[in-house]
């Protein structure tokens, strides 16, 4: 199977450069769509399902492959082997951040720049470092997806999504959580919420822009902060916006701020 129909691979936009772009824990491409039309004309642009989400071929989940992030880097390597020219600008929300940031350690001479929408190192308080959540509060969120993985999803979506000024967004987050295969959502969040790549962060060389929202329970500002002074050639964008999800709830303000980085970095 090729890996576009494996990943429900979608391109659109002309342009010299590629943009790819990579959703979050739960979600699926769809969720780009108040954010990617406006690359459209200025670049080729990729969406895609991670495996085990969305529409891709839920047949190639490999549970020892995707036990940790690496394997979805590895899938992401191969797509822009696949379908990218030219020079390549990575655009990750919250665990596809990281899933970028670890394509880009592993190849850095194929990408210009990342721009991680809501980055998290790591979710789990350790010492000075703030994650947001302590352990106890992570196991707690897998043994509540274990027992009841609807009522899981209907519950956390608004606190995911926040956006109070709209609640559909909320609804449709809760929708997509339920969409998903429940025993490889439960698989796929251990990989996400436990895993910790701090260590990792200042092997990325490639030039990032860090677009964090003033007000998110899930990656609080202390992470983005944190990312700051640890990844080599970043830069801080803040969005004022309520939520984890700014290219959704607040996509005009999220794209000005990408199309100040751009700027200042593909010249």
């Amino acid at each position: 199977m090729s890996i576009q129909i494996r990943h429900h691979v979608r391109i659109a936009g002309d342009g010299a450069a590629t943009m790819v772009f990579i959703h979050g824990f739960g979600c699926d491409q769809t969720m780009w769509r108040f954010l990617g039309p406006a690359y459209q004309n200025r670049f080729r642009t990729v969406t895609y399902d991670l495996t085990g989400c969305g529409l891709s071929d839920l047949s190639a989940y490999d549970r020892d492959k995707y036990a940790t992030l690496h394997g979805h880097a590895a899938d992401l390597l191969e797509l822009v082997d696949a379908v990218a020219t030219g020079p390549v600008v990575l655009v990750g929300h919250s665990v596809g951040a990281m899933i970028g940031m670890l394509a880009t350690i592993a190849a850095p001479q194929r990408f210009a720049a990342q721009v991680m929408v809501g980055p998290s190192p790591c979710f789990i308080n350790d010492g000075d470092y703030v994650g947001g959540f302590t352990r106890a509060d992570i196991d707690g969120l897998i043994e509540a997806m274990d027992a009841n993985y609807v009522g899981w999803s209907n519950s956390v979506a608004s606190m995911i999504m926040g956006a109070p000024n709209q609640p559909q967004l909320s609804s449709e987050l809760a929708a997509r959580f339920r969409h998903n295969e429940p025993a490889i959502a439960r698989h796929f969040a251990r990989a996400t919420f436990y895993a910790d790549h701090r260590a990792d962060v200042p092997q990325s060389t490639v030039p990032a822009l860090i677009l964090q929202c003033s007000d998110d329970l899930i990656a609080p500002r202390e992470v983005g902060d944190w990312l700051l002074r640890h990844l080599p050639h970043s830069s801080l964008q803040v969005v004022r916006n309520v939520g984890h999800c700014p290219h959704m709830s607040a996509p005009t303000e999220s794209s000005r701020a990408i199309d100040a980085f751009l700027a200042q970095t593909l010249r």
